[in-house]
């Protein structure tokens, strides 16, 4: 403490220790020496009218003059309003400063305390470990936060004496890098994503929030720009460093969650995805080498289904029209076809098999069976997204996750040889018609729309997207897709061959039944051939209760009126599969 002794004693205030740091005349060092006097008596807070009267000893009107000297105190980052509410210094009005409380800031006190304003730092040594790397970075941190702060509360002066602690801290950290051996994980990772300063910067802000656990102080948008940013212009421009286009985000460096603010917009938070996170923590830990499947890849992304195509599409019950044109369709993409449309120049070369198709009609009219149907006859797999459960799942997250469906498919596909068939399944949301209302709501979902729609036009692959109703899809959803195959309520005929298929054939039924005579009777009743499905299979449950486990038609009947009349508890199955 000899630098405050030294300061509060000394009778010429320009020969005390830190009179050179404080850049003031000696008429305010005196206001300043009077208030580091004056803790010693647990004063650590003054009015400045009866401040500058204890200092002066002079009347009220003529301590007026003192005023320009103690906002010059305010400017330099000395001395600090005290109370809940505080202008900016260079807001107040003199008179104001009459009535206001001051207090002697922390920058001051830890003067008096230091003796000098220089960032003492230890001798340099190289790092030990990447600990001691990020405990140097997040130092570099605090300070930039304080800068963050600073620039709008306190002077210049200040700013300029925490700017040249950071220039030190920087070139410190520099130096230690050069002659370290041992290598910083971290600092590779920056280097191999070439990453500017500012974007550096915000990493090591994220990167400290992981560490200390919070889940606040630097994850939101404004927060992070703040420490690369002088101005508002800067501000302004340096948003576009955690845009959609940024380094830090394609690179997936950093990523983000959405969520809905009660204002009605989209408000950001920002992280560092655990994987990456994992390769700081513990930059020696080997990966296990583990075969590429398609079940690990789709267990990567969390977000789809495999579904295994069992029967072929010539299996299938439909409209001899319909199967006509899914006939037709799959000669189009036949792999010959596709290697002669490349030899005329129809098609790019090195792009595979391409369509986008929807199926639309009714629930249980065979749509998601007949997509399984096609990835059989190809020889693909199937892999699902189920777009009904979209604005549940994501709520608030905006294009990000729309653009996670068709990110996730394409990352499967270029791991994997045989690409999937991408089914979105429901996909009625995605499709209709966009409103124009100016809630916060249909603004994000009409967002959310225009991303899927910039989406199927990018897409390479075979995508089938399923949906109840062709006339509620939007022109411009309409005009992407290659083929709109309808898919109708089968006919008589075509009920009759669903209840003959899936009719149990290793059951027993009452003497005066047969599978033909069932077939025909409960053909009459006009069911989908999901609805066909769950009869018989609901039908099976309550009969295999029984005793005498015998099928009648009765049975049937009263499963089937259950089911018209809206008052069937049971799984909803799309299409025909047992």
């Amino acid at each position: 403490m000899k630098h405050y002794i030294d300061f509060i004693y000394s009778k010429d205030i320009e020969k005390s220790t830190i009179y050179p740091y404080l850049k003031c005349n000696t008429l305010e060092a005196k206001i300043l020496q009077y208030m580091a006097e004056a803790l010693l008596g647990s004063n650590d807070e003054f009015n400045v009218l009866n401040l500058l009267g204890n200092i002066f000893k002079a009347k009220q009107i003529d301590l007026l003059q003192y005023l320009p000297n103690i906002k010059n105190l305010l400017e330099l980052g000395w001395v600090i309003q005290s109370g809940f509410v505080s202008a900016r210094v260079n807001e107040i009005v003199i008179l104001e400063i009459l009535n206001i409380n001051i207090a002697l800031s922390p920058s001051f006190l830890k003067l008096l305390e230091d003796g000098t304003l220089n960032l003492e730092l230890p001798e340099i040594s190289p790092y030990d470990d990447h600990l001691e790397y990020l405990k140097d970075q997040f130092l570099r941190i605090d300070l930039l936060q304080k800068i963050g702060y600073s620039f709008q509360k306190v002077s210049p002066t200040s700013l300029s004496r925490t700017k040249q602690r950071i220039k030190l801290l920087e070139d410190r950290i520099l130096s230690r890098l050069k002659i370290t051996k041992i290598p910083i994980r971290v600092e590779m990772l920056i280097k191999e994503n070439s990453l500017n300063t500012k974007e550096e910067i915000i990493f090591f802000a994220l990167l400290k929030e992981e560490y200390s656990g919070s889940d606040e102080s630097l994850r939101d948008m404004n927060s992070l720009i703040d420490l690369v940013s002088e101005n508002e212009y800067d501000r302004i421009k340096n948003r576009t460093l955690l845009d959609e286009k940024s380094t830090l985000i394609e690179k997936n460096l950093i990523d983000y969650d959405e969520m809905l603010n009660p204002f009605g917009g989209i408000s950001r938070t920002f992280f560092i995805p655990e994987e990456v996170l994992q390769t700081i923590v513990h930059p020696n830990r080997k990966k296990k080498k583990t075969k590429i499947t398609l079940q690990s890849l789709v267990k990567e992304q969390e977000i789809f289904e495999i579904l295994d195509p069992k029967i072929s599409l010539d299996e299938i019950i439909l409209f001899p029209k319909t199967k006509e044109t899914l006939n037709a369709l799959l000669r189009q993409v036949d792999a010959k076809v596709i290697a002669r449309l490349r030899e005329w120049g129809i098609k790019e070369k090195g792009k595979g098999i391409d369509a986008k198709i929807i199926f639309y009609g009714p629930p249980g009219t065979g749509k998601t069976l007949t997509a399984l149907g096609i990835a059989k006859s190809l020889k693909k797999s199937v892999i699902s997204f189920d777009c009904s459960k979209i604005l549940s799942m994501y709520v608030g997250e905006s294009e990000k996750n729309v653009r996670k469906i068709f990110d996730g498919y394409k990352d499967i596909a270029q791991k994997f040889k045989n690409n999937p068939i991408l089914l979105l399944d429901e996909a009625d949301q995605f499709l209709s018609t966009r409103v124009n209302s100016g809630s916060g709501v249909e603004k994000m979902h009409n967002q959310m729309q225009n991303i899927f729609l910039e989406q199927i036009e990018k897409f390479e692959g075979i995508l089938i997207a399923t949906t109840n109703l062709l006339e509620t899809i939007d022109v411009a959803f309409s005009r992407r897709f290659n083929y709109k195959i309808e898919f109708k309520k089968p006919s008589i005929e075509q009920r009759i061959l669903l209840w003959k298929k899936y009719l149990p054939k290793n059951a027993q039924y009452h003497k005066s039944c047969s599978i033909e005579m069932l077939a025909s009777e409960l053909a009459t009743y006009p069911l989908s051939g999901g609805q066909i499905l769950l009869v018989i299979k609901n039908t099976a449950y309550k009969v295999a209760t029984r005793t005498q486990a015998i099928f009648d038609k009765e049975d049937f009947i009263e499963e089937i009126k259950k089911e018209q009349s809206g008052n069937f508890d049971g799984e909803k199955n799309v299409g025909f599969q047992s």
